[in-house]
């Protein structure tokens, strides 16, 4: 199975299964002398852990680090940093009578007809039990951004219909992890959490958007061509399960405007070249132009839900589907931890590839 790793100088690979041992993650060209705060680390996992909410699903697994290799002494090495999170409560029994069956929506059909075999135990490899790698690989490049004062910060602007109605600017990030949605407009979440809990009693599920804010990353990074700054992004992005969709800046919205509507003007301020508007999303040409980064997610509903679906089994044979084992209703409000570490996996990737041109 190719395409597991992600990054080119600072690189992750990923391992694991949904309802094997562990999943676990090998982060390659983590510069060394990085200071490792194993708290801060488990804090970031703790925001993705199932069970953290009647919002999401019940499996209750801790997710606590284990880091194997590249740390000593409380700093990095410059060695390959091996990190495991084990499985604990694991039900691989819920999945048994679905073994043969193709969940509509769901990888089975595919994995099937790629390699032939597949792990029906949740998912096995396409399961988003294996983001919790990710998160922690992005923890630690969360870390070395810090040391250049870029900041990450994600939140759920959407669910089904609700939306936030104001821009990111004239919303307070900091108050983002105040409610079990993380939404940071507080009238809005309770709309989406309302919404959720009936779906959930319903049978149901919801999708949505994120979206994620950088603040701080110098101009000069990304590369002008195939690994244009918002390509990469999008790419990390759209690995993450369930995702449908990426913007960058203006995005979409920004079709409907004219040229001399949507062109961000230079200005110049205190010697700091920055623009009047940020149509660009902090990204021109494909390099970072030192305003902030800001791209929306689009998240698909759940594709396991409680209700009555009619799908296929391998022999072709038509049958009705109940779905059974542990899922959230709208995977939105763990998705957030998830997609700030993909855009710090990303910048710090940038990071050192900014630094061998200095």
């Amino acid at each position: 199975m190719a395409g597991n790793s992600l990054g080119t100088l600072f690189k992750i690979t990923t391992f694991g299964e949904s309802h094997g041992e562990a999943v676990g993650v090998v982060i390659d060209g983590c510069p060394p002398m990085l200071p490792i705060d194993i708290d801060f680390i488990n804090a970031e996992m703790a925001r993705r852990r199932p069970g953290q909410s009647a919002l999401t699903t019940q499996r209750n697994e801790s997710d606590e680090v284990q880091i194997l290799s590249g740390i000593f002494e409380g700093k990095t090495t410059g060695a390959p940093i091996a990190i495991v999170i084990p499985n604990k409560d694991q039900r691989s029994q819920d999945y048994e009578a679905m073994k043969d069956v193709y969940r509509p929506s769901h990888a089975d059909f595919t994995y099937q007809a790629k390699y032939g075999i597949r792990d029906y135990r949740g998912g096995g490899r396409s399961s988003a039990r294996a983001t919790a790698a990710v998160v922690a690989a992005g923890a630690i490049a969360k870390l070395l951004l810090q040391q250049q004062n870029i900041s990450i910060q994600a939140y759920v602007n959407q669910v089904g219909t609700i939306e936030v109605p104001q821009p990111y600017s004239e919303l307070d990030l900091s108050t983002t992890e105040n409610n079990i949605v993380r939404c940071p407009h507080p009238e809005t979440a309770k709309q989406m959490i309302a919404l959720i809990e009936e779906a959930k009693t319903n049978g149901d599920s919801l999708g949505g958007c994120i979206t994620c804010v950088v603040k701080n990353t110098p101009a000069g990074w990304g590369e002008p061509v195939f690994d244009k700054l918002q390509a990469d992004l999008a790419k990390a992005m759209l690995t993450i399960n369930a995702t449908k969709g990426f913007e960058y800046g203006s995005g979409f919205a920004g079709t409907k405007l004219k040229g001399s509507q949507h062109n961000d003007s230079f200005i110049s301020a205190n010697g700091k070249v920055s623009t009047s508007t940020n149509h660009s999303g902090g990204i021109q040409g494909g390099i970072s132009n030192g305003m902030d980064i800001y791209c929306k997610i689009a998240f698909k509903p759940t594709a396991t839900i409680a209700q009555k679906q009619q799908t296929i089994n391998k022999e072709g044979s038509a049958i009705d589907l109940e779905a059974k084992g542990r899922h959230d209703p709208c995977v939105l409000p763990r998705a957030v931890p998830i997609v700030e570490a993909m855009a710090a996996l990303v910048l710090a990737d940038h990071l050192l590839r900014a630094k061998t041109l200095q």
